[in-house]
């Protein structure tokens, strides 16, 4: 499977703007990878749980996620991007 068209919401935008610059160039790194293997081991691809089951999320690095959801196959929406409150 692989990602053909990432959407972003204003929150994901607004929130990846505040992101230390070496942060951003991993997401970037990651975020290719992610496009061609979204359940690439490295990325820890995960589905959420409770109230969020419906998203998912990957790893930018130990801190730092992507949550997103799948709109159809080969189309996400990032929802968020920081540490671990974005679960919440």
């Amino acid at each position: 499977m692989q990602i053909e068209t990432v959407r972003v919401t204003n929150l994901f935008e607004k929130h990846y703007r505040k992101l230390p610059k070496r942060v951003k160039q991993e997401a970037q790194k990651k975020e290719g990878l992610f496009r061609n293997y979204p359940f690439d081991p490295v990325l820890k691809t995960h589905k959420l749980h409770g109230a969020k089951s419906e998203a998912y999320a990957f790893w930018i690095n130990y801190s730092y996620r992507i949550k997103f959801i799948f709109l159809d196959p080969a189309t996400v929406l990032y929802l968020d991007v920081g540490k671990h409150d974005i679960y919440s």
